[in-house]
């Protein structure tokens, strides 16, 4: 008898493997080309031009378009492989999208080419419902098929619902839940077959029936419709150490299912809400008001990132900047052809070579925890028409003077030309602002986070100073270090700015 169950079970599994074989291979459907996320803030692009024509060959990791983030211009590579498929009504160069918007399909052959990048139809999900009277009369049916006394049906529900069934049944199948799941769901009277999760398998988890609890998440029980998002099992995970709420977010997977790469390194939303308008202070008098640039807007969130987020501490020194100002003298005089680095190089490279000996600054802090950098890449805050950049040196540390100067001129001059990549603008482990050609004495600089420290650097002054208990006239510059102090404490910061201090002033 125990032979004959097994060799039902297993001709049982190869049927049913068959059919949803079968039933994937004619589900087929064009994959859709949408907006990535490029940056931690971004809510929307603009999409400058596509990469590849109309019905070319698109091959998983090719670059297929361009697209203007934040600060930057990106190309966008491919996640999938098909003959790209551009419909009358996608966006033209210039348009602004939105992040997960669709603008385009890649198609596999035989396909119907969509004729509008509105959301495509979606795709029918497997569902195994008890067999009645009345469903063993339509088992003839191609979109139905009877195995073992199972019928296995297709349903256009979007989800993981297990509540639909043939008519005449009124009570849906169980949901696949935890018994933590299901105590919840008792205590505070929840129908978990009315409750939406993200997870593929259809699993309810704690935090879906909290979602539902609370009026987010839930399905109609008669129609299974889906309201909200959906999300992988890794994006749930990242969001929920961040303290970011996914289901406010929009998804750049397929049908905008949520990926991990949806969700904010930090939850700048929760500084939004706590920084609302409503809490602002109006003005007092009459006069214009102007839209803030999507730069600006960008610069003002991560500027109160910086302020709120973290635990800023500043620490100033001041230095003798005699020895500085003859070491560039001397590469004057040295220079071949023509170009001498500036301060700015100088201050980037010793910067460097601290970071490496003294490697505490080097960090963020992140899931309750200092992550520590392998590699030193300086950012170095440029001011453009637009507003603020920070483009990075990376590999700081490896680099010669001379190195660290030819990239700053041309970072420079990209990023005031509007030219820098999303690579270039990204990654950064310290930064350094600059404000001494302005005639700043000492300021006290704004952390770019998730950077642990910023060195601010005021100008080159001539004033009274002490020297071998000699009052004489000297060249002295200030520095000012705000650093993090979740990541490293007081003193190993002052002795990482006596130490650079050191560098310069010898």
């Amino acid at each position: 008898m125990r032979l004959h169950w097994s060799k039902l079970l297993c001709q049982t599994s190869n049927a049913l493997r068959r059919r949803f074989a079968t039933w994937s291979r004619s589900s087929s459907m064009p994959h859709p080309i949408t907006v990535p996320r490029l940056g931690w803030s971004m809510e929307e692009g603009v999409f400058a031009e596509w990469l590849k024509a109309p019905g070319e060959l698109v091959r998983s990791g090719d670059l297929i378009f361009l697209l203007e983030g934040e600060k930057a211009a990106t190309e966008i590579e491919s996640l999938d492989s098909g003959y790209l498929c551009i419909p009358g009504d996608a966006p033209q160069s210039g348009a602004t999208v939105k992040v997960g918007e669709v603008i385009g399909f890649l198609l596999t052959e035989g396909e119907t080419a969509p004729t509008t990048v509105g959301i495509p139809p979606t795709a029918t999900t497997p569902v195994a419902v008890p067999q009645t009277p009345e469903s063993v009369r339509r088992t003839s049916s191609p979109s139905s098929s009877e195995i073992n006394g199972l019928e296995v049906r297709c349903t256009s529900t979007i989800g993981n619902s297990m509540s639909s069934g043939p008519p005449g049944m009124t009570s849906p199948m169980p949901r696949a839940a935890g018994p933590a799941a299901r105590r919840m769901a008792r205590e505070l009277g929840i129908d978990l077959n009315c409750v939406v999760t993200p997870d593929p398998t259809g699993r309810v988890l704690c935090e879906d029936v909290q979602r539902a609890a609370f009026g987010q998440g839930q399905r109609t029980a008669a129609t299974g419709d889906v309201t909200g998002p959906i999300a992988t099992p890794r994006a749930r995970r990242r969001a929920r150490e961040l303290g970011v709420d996914w289901t406010r977010l929009a998804g750049t997977g397929r049908n905008g299912r949520i990926r991990e790469r949806d969700i904010p390194v930090e939850p700048i939303a929760n500084v939004a809400n706590t920084l609302s308008p409503a809490a602002e202070i109006p003005p007092t008098e009459p006069g214009r008001h102007v839209p803030a640039s999507k730069l600006r807007r960008i610069i003002a969130q991560r500027m109160s990132a910086g302020v709120h987020l973290a635990v800023p501490v500043t620490l100033s020194a001041k230095i003798d900047a005699e020895s500085l100002v003859a070491y560039r003298e001397r590469l004057k005089t040295e220079s071949k052809n023509g170009f001498v680095p500036s301060y700015n190089d100088i201050l980037i490279y010793h910067a460097a070579l601290t970071l490496r000996e003294l490697p505490d600054l080097n960090a963020c802090w992140y899931r309750d925890g200092i992550h520590s950098y392998d590699n030193i890449h300086i950012a170095t805050a440029v001011d453009t028409p637009d507003g603020l950049l920070a483009p990075v040196v990376r590999d700081a540390d490896r680099l010669a003077l001379h190195q660290i100067a030819d990239r700053t001129r041309q970072l420079v001059t990209q990023a005031r030309c509007g030219q820098l990549s999303q690579n270039q603008l990204s990654g950064g482990t310290f930064t350094i602002s600059n404000l001494g050609m302005y005639g700043i004495d000492t300021f006290t600089p704004v952390l770019n986070l998730p950077q642990a420290g910023i060195l601010g650097v005021g100008r080159i002054v001539e004033e009274p100073v002490v020297r071998n208990c000699q009052l004489a006239i000297g060249k002295t510059m200030n520095l000012s270090l705000t650093f993090d102090h979740r990541v490293i404490d007081g003193a190993p910061a002052a002795r990482w700015l006596q130490r650079i201090c050191e560098r310069l002033g010898s």
